[in-house]
């Protein structure tokens, strides 16, 4: 099986599951063999499709991270000026 092949398949498995869980209420609720089912009908699916894409993190939080705020930089800045105590001697 090449990748787009699985691709493809865990793509459909998203879909279908994602539609199962919204149609039919017995696929919200839980198994005694596998526990609840929305995670092995969605969760599952997305947790290996997005293993198979390599991890990527979205966009918006890409973005979160390399912003800066304000208050952050004023403490770092703050940190820089202070001078270090000067250590006791016995």
């Amino acid at each position: 099986m090449t990748r787009e092949q699985l691709d493809s398949a865990l793509r459909h498995a998203v879909i279908l599951g994602t539609l199962a869980v919204l149609l039919i209420p017995a696929a919200r609720g839980s198994s005694d063999w596998l526990g609840w089912l929305p995670l092995w009908l969605v969760g599952m699916p997305l947790a290996a499709w997005w293993s198979l894409r390599g991890f990527p993190l979205p966009q918006v939080a890409v973005q979160g991270l390399r912003r800066r705020r304000p208050q952050a930089l004023r403490r770092r800045a703050r940190r820089a000026r202070a001078p270090l105590p000067a250590a006791r001697r016995a």
